[in-house]
């Protein structure tokens, strides 16, 4: 049966009004407001609506809010009314009130003066897409202009200077070729060159206020070496039920030490992340951390260096907290690597072992951050070790030190569980097949195995192996319930059962060799070659004989198969 059914046309203008209001309320914001009694929540108020089709007001009911054809143009520049005409002269108008109203042509002004007034002082900015970002978005009307630094605060960490410009006041560093820095600056004002000398020294008076706030804080701090901070961590709480920072260094220490010595890190290494243990978090009570909380980690590196602390000491303290965020750069060095691990499992530890689990959308602890952390920094080593080891380490010193109770074994489960449910998340982001990931994300695997066995196997599977399925899931079905029984040749009757005995040893070492080496597609080519002879004895062999002998005889052959491609993946996953 099929219709035909006639619909009278309607006025763009009528569809209009009833689906903009809609469409305005249903933009969402992560923190929104009301206002002047209004229903609607918004992320901040709105005072006039332009709605226009072609030169037409199409005028609608918006909670008593102005909805016409006039406009408003800078705040302090524009017109105070603007009436727009017709649809096309709408940005024009605008921008002759010092509104440039596409973001695009606002973010290539500020990059391209700003780069143009660096040149011109002989230096270069380095791209910050974050600030470039905002600053898109907190201005109508960007004119980048420059201002000076004196010279003497030229002489604090490259890394101080250039967070209080761009984290504290939104300025834009000049850098001279060799990376060091310029005594210069760009601001972007909101407005025109008007009064530009006022506007310049404004923002120098708070820039150098600010620089000297942090000279006297970096001055104060290092007049003493980096560790007699240390003991001043006993007052700073890491969690009301995990204890101080402290316990936590202590504990990151004895975690990244099992670590290090389950990869069997050389002495200097051993001796390095001991030391790396007693300061790491030192420069946590220390003036200018307090006050630049970002800079955790690099004002201790900076610190260790001229407290004569051993450079690879001084990394590891600054790498422990890479990475930051998603896409952000790893550990460099194995010490600084190892530590940011042990770090992290420490915290995820503690806090799943008092019940912090991460569910649905809330994190507040950025659990899963830190977990991808962990999975990235050992993908980026290609390191083997058991990460239940290192969790369980941590867990003791919370039972040892803090008398901390809870279920053990759970905490495990529940940790092992959070890192695969990652990696899955990981996997499917790599485009990975999902019966492919669940084929192989199995709690013992090693982190690192499970990327490169799945992405092989992605690649493997490309082919139709539906006959290499069914035939290993037919051995699967077969020995889910059988212990590994010893293959006696002497038992072997039919030939189809001698073939298929005589392909496994054939290729058993060669298997086992690509497995050593984690050639994956090797290994599966090689599983493939014994399809045929499993078919011949599905064919020909009855399995469950009667002879009891000759029966788990056979059984402990088709088992042996079924181990090896147990190693890899289980089969009974694959969809083919």
């Amino acid at each position: 049966m099929f219709a035909h059914i006639s619909s009278i046309g309607r006025d763009s203008a009528e569809i209009i009004k009833e689906i903009i209001p809609g469409l305005i309320k249903d933009i969402n914001f992560p923190k929104n407001m009301r206002w002047g009694g209004k229903n609607i929540r918004f992320a901040r108020p709105i005072r006039w609506v332009v709605s226009l089709l072609n030169d037409k007001v199409v005028e609608f009911d918006f909670e008593g809010i102005q909805v016409s054809n006039i406009t408003k143009g800078h705040r302090f520049l524009g017109s105070s009314e603007i009436k727009i005409d017709k649809v096309e002269n709408y940005e024009k108008l605008l921008e002759d009130n010092y509104v440039i109203l596409d973001q695009n042509k606002r973010r290539e002004i500020i990059k391209y003066e700003s780069t143009k007034i660096a040149k011109s002082l002989g230096g270069e900015i380095h791209e910050n897409e974050d600030l470039l970002e905002e600053l898109t978005y907190i201005v109508e009307y960007p004119t980048p202009i420059k201002g000076s630094i004196k010279e003497k605060y030229l002489s604090l960490p490259k890394e101080v200077v250039t967070t209080t410009m761009i984290d504290h006041l939104r300025f834009t560093p000049i850098y001279s070729q060799d990376g060091g820095l310029l005594p210069y600056f760009i601001t972007v004002r909101n407005g025109t060159r008007d009064y530009e000398d006022i506007v310049i020294a404004g923002n120098e008076k708070v820039l150098g206020a600010r620089l000297e706030d942090a000279k006297f804080f970096y001055d104060d701090d290092i007049s003493k070496p980096l560790v007699d901070y240390v003991e001043n961590l006993n007052g700073v709480l890491f969690h009301d039920k995990l204890g101080t920072m402290l316990e936590k260094e202590k504990r990151d220490g004895v975690v990244a030490n099992k670590i290090a010595e389950s990869l069997s890190f050389a002495d200097e290494a051993i001796d390095a992340i001991k030391r790396v243990a007693h300061l790491s978090k030192a420069d946590l009570t220390t003036k200018m951390v307090i006050e630049f909380t970002e800079l955790q980690g690099v004002i201790g590196e900076i610190y260790a260096l001229k407290s004569g602390e051993k450079e690879i000491v001084a990394t590891a303290i600054r790498e422990q907290y890479l990475p930051k965020f998603a896409g952000d750069k790893l550990p460099e060095s194995s010490v600084g690597s190892i530590f940011s691990l042990a770090d992290k499992i420490d915290t995820i530890a503690g806090l799943f072992a008092i019940g912090e689990i991460p569910t649905g959308s809330t994190d507040p602890f950025a659990l899963r951050r830190s977990a991808i952390g962990v999975i990235n920094i050992i993908r980026n080593n290609s390191w083997k070790f058991n990460l239940d080891e290192a969790v369980e380490a941590s867990l003791y010193e919370y039972i040892n030190d803090l008398g901390l109770t809870f279920n053990h074994e759970e905490v495990i489960a529940n940790v092992r569980d959070f890192f695969l449910g990652r990696i899955k998340t990981m996997l499917q982001d790599e485009g990975i097949r999902y019966d492919i990931i669940d084929s192989v994300l199995i709690p013992e695997s090693e982190i690192h195995n499970i990327f490169d066995k799945a992405k092989e196997l992605n690649e493997w599977f490309k082919e139709d192996r539906s006959k290499f399925v069914d035939a290993y899931n037919r051995i699967n079905n077969l020995t889910k319930n059988v212990d590994l029984l010893e293959v006696k040749e002497d038992l072997l009757v039919e030939e189809a059962e001698k073939d298929l005995y005589m392909k496994y040893l054939e290729i058993d070492g060669s298997f086992k060799e690509a497995l050593a080496e984690e050639k994956y597609m090797e290994a599966m080519d090689l599983l493939n070659d014994l399809v045929p002879s499993i078919d011949k004895f599905f064919d020909n062999v009855m399995v469950m004989a009667e002879d009891d002998k000759v029966r788990e005889n056979r059984l402990g052959l088709i088992n042996r198969i079924e181990e090896n491609i147990q190693k890899i993946l289980k089969i009974e996953n694959i969809v083919e």
